[in-house]
This record gives structure tokens, sequence and C-alpha cells, in this order.
């Protein structure tokens, strides 16, 4: 059965396909102009990079690479190789199940998407994915600069404007419960957390009730069930676990 609902808007990043395979991609660029540049071995870089990635390191990576290799990180090195993290052409692939289940919402609902970062690095991003025909509307808040960014309601106002939907007909899937859900239920719109186990973010807890999703489900392929529903504060509590 096909509830209320008028449009699907989703996330991009460890939503419908895993971020940390663009972030590896990313380290693959880098590797490669080290070996080139610093005289670095590729696989050896690449190897030091995923290391560090895995041991939790965030935002400071290349610092921290840089200065195992005594390379002076203040130099305008890491600049450089953020601009190669950033400029390179990612290889990516959805979530298996993601094509599928956005191929079939097409036939019932108009499909939105909405994405921080980059400009330009999140457009390369969807196009490498294969993903952008199933949507009808695709908003990148960078358009407005990073004071826009997530958890700002402005791409959220612009998706459902594009998709000529209005927001309590409509439902936007992340997975990101610090700043997807807040901007989502700020426009109005009803918010569905993908809390895949072990994703990046599936160990946090929304930090208020005004953060946390309508519902949360383990995958994407849950999603129909959810949207067959119908209303949802008439069948499910603001963080409901459903596994269908």
């Amino acid at each position: 059965m096909v509830g209320p609902w008028r449009a699907v808007v989703f996330d991009l990043d460890d939503t419908l396909y895993p971020e940390r395979d663009y972030v590896l991609s990313g380290f693959q660029a880098v590797a490669a102009w080290a070996e080139a540049e610093l005289g670095i071995p590729s696989e050896q870089g690449f190897t030091e990079l995923k290391q560090l990635f895995d041991l939790g390191v965030r935002g400071n990576t290349f610092d921290h690479w840089l200065e195992e290799h005594s390379l002076p990180a203040d130099d305008g090195l890491t600049p450089q190789l953020v601009r190669v993290y950033r400029a390179h052409e990612p290889v990516l692939t959805p979530f298996p199940e993601a094509p599928g289940v956005l191929a079939s919402l097409r036939d019932n609902y108009r499909l939105g998407l909405v994405s921080d970062g980059y400009l330009a690095v999140q457009r390369r991003k969807l196009s490498a994915l294969g993903l952008a025909p199933y949507f009808d509307a695709v908003v990148f808040s960078d358009r407005w600069g990073r004071e826009v960014w997530k958890p700002s309601p402005t791409p959220f106002e612009a998706v459902l404007d594009r998709l000529a939907v209005e927001a309590p007909r409509s439902i936007y899937v992340g997975d990101n419960p610090l700043k997807d859900f807040l901007g989502a239920r700020r426009a109005g719109m009803y918010t569905v957390w993908v809390r895949r186990p072990g994703a990046e973010y599936a160990h946090l807890e929304p930090p208020t009730s005004h953060h946390a999703p309508h519902c949360t489900l383990a995958s994407l392929a849950s999603l129909a069930g959810v949207l067959g529903a119908g209303d949802l504060n008439a069948h499910i509590t603001p963080i409901l676990h459903l596994d269908l």
C-alpha cells in the first residue's frame, strides 16, 4: 500500500554508498602523487594512510602522515595533499541494495538528494556512483556556502521546492544523527535514520530530541515497508528500530 508520502529525499555519503570507499580512493590518489613527488612508494603510502584512518584519525590525517616521514606539514605539503585528495576522480560503488531501492521507489514517489561537502567533490561522487538518473532533484548545500550545510533547513527547503512537494508529505533518509535530521525536521519533513551496523556514525546517539529521527532502520532495504505504513506519527515512536 502506498502511504501519504509523495517524496523521498536521500543523503549521499554513507547512506547510498560507503564513504570509506571515497576516502580510500582519495588515499590512492595521494599515494600516487607522493610517489612521484616525494619518493614514498605508493603502496607503502596508501597502507600508512589507511592505517591512520582505521585508527580513527580524522581531519588531520595528512599532517600525521607527513610527520611519520619527517616531512614539514607547514611547508605547503598538507594543502597540496588535500588538493590532490579533493580533485581526484573517485572509484565508487553504491551499497548493493541502493540502485534497486531507488528504482522501485521511482514508481510511486518523487526522489531527491541533499548532500553536504565541497561542491565539485560531491558532483564527482554522484557521477562516479551513476545514481543521478534516479533523482528528480539534486541539491548540494555548498552552492550557498558552508554556512548553509546541514543542519541548516535551507537545502531541504530548496529540494522540496524543486520537487514541488509539501514538507509533511516528504521523508528524508540519512545516516548522521548530529546533523541530518535536525535540518530536515526544521523544514517540516519526516526523517529516517539508516543505522547500518558498524557504519561511521552508527555508534552515536542524537544529542537532543530535535536531532532524533522519526524512525530507525538497519538497511535501506527496509524503507519500502516504512513508506507503506502510512502516517509515521500514528505508527511509531520518535525513535523506533525496525528490522523489516
